[in-house]
């Protein structure tokens, strides 16, 4: 029996045991990772650089690229590097900052998806009052709002995660520190204090899932209520991505973290961890700039300004 003290550092789960799958695990995840950089990195070159994008849709789509980029590289390079080194090994202190920053970024994100459906509900069906409700103190301060929420509930997690008394071996089946799999390592009920807080951070990521459902019920009624059909593709053009992103992400992050025992498998575990830390930051670039013309220009714009 061993406690959590004496653990100088946690072992993930083997991709694969032979060096040319952990070469192509590693080949994979660096493509993904590139694409995460360079998606986001455009949005976020053109939102800050082009003034015709200084509007609120673009600024907490920003926000969200850099929330993905941290997100994406919080997990993925000691993943890679992992590989290459043909190593499994994670410090302590690494494993308890992993598991701070992707519970910020994850709750952040959350938080700021369902501002953004809040912006949509304000920018379609008020908007006569678009201009006031959503000015840029309003925008500024929701966005504080967002990150803090996101630093406050991480640190609530990860100090009663890491006070917990583990005995069950470091081993982590998962490429990277979460706090399900860590909660497997205990030894004593105390563990319950966690997945209760677990179950209120459920709770409360569902209710902003049903504010966004709601809202979008009401914007769809609106939506189809426009006569011209220019205007309703320019509308659903906004808000289809949207749904699109909120849909991946909360669905996988809520089944990574509520998903019974009985349904746990390391193969299982893998992917919806994939799904939800790994796949939205590299997709959710090419989903909002699939119909929409300002972020479809970006590259050229962004091109434009280095040369």
């Amino acid at each position: 029996m061993s406690n959590s003290s004496s653990f100088k550092e946690f072992l993930f789960l083997a991709f694969a045991d032979t060096r040319e799958l952990q070469l192509l695990h590693f080949s994979l995840f660096l493509g993904i990772y590139l694409a995460a950089l360079l998606g986001n990195g455009l949005i976020i070159t053109a939102v800050a650089c082009d003034h015709h994008l200084h509007t609120p849709m673009y600024f907490f789509l920003l926000n969200l690229s850099l929330l993905d980029l941290g997100l994406i590289s919080t997990t993925v390079p000691k993943s890679m590097a992992n590989s290459l080194r043909d190593t499994r090994a994670i410090s302590y202190s690494g494993c308890a900052g992993q598991v701070f920053l992707v519970v910020f970024l994850v709750s952040a994100e959350l938080s700021l998806l369902t501002v953004m459906a809040y912006d949509r509900f304000v920018a379609i069906c008020r908007p006569l009052h678009y201009g006031t409700i959503m000015g840029s103190r309003a925008c500024v301060r929701m966005a504080a709002a967002v990150w803090a929420s996101g630093f406050l509930h991480a640190l609530l997690h990860t100090g009663n995660t890491f006070s917990i008394p583990l005995c069950q071996g470091n081993v982590v089946d998962q490429f990277f520190c979460e706090i399900p799999q860590i909660l497997k390592l205990s030894c004593s009920d105390s563990y319950l204090r966690e997945v209760g807080l677990i179950v209120v951070s459920a709770c409360l990521a569902f209710g902003c899932f049903i504010f966004i459902v709601l809202s979008y019920v009401h914007i769809f009624t609106v939506v189809l209520r426009i006569p011209s059909e220019q205007g309703r593709h320019k509308a659903f053009s906004t808000c289809i991505p949207h749904l699109a992103v909120v849909s991946l992400f909360i669905s996988t992050d809520l089944f990574a973290y509520l998903k019974p025992p009985s349904l746990s498998s390391p193969a299982l575990d893998l992917v919806v961890a994939v799904m939800y830390a790994v796949v939205p930051p590299a997709v959710n670039p090419l989903i909002y700039s699939m119909r929409n013309k300002e972020l479809k220009d970006a590259p050229r714009k962004v091109i434009s300004w280095i040369f």
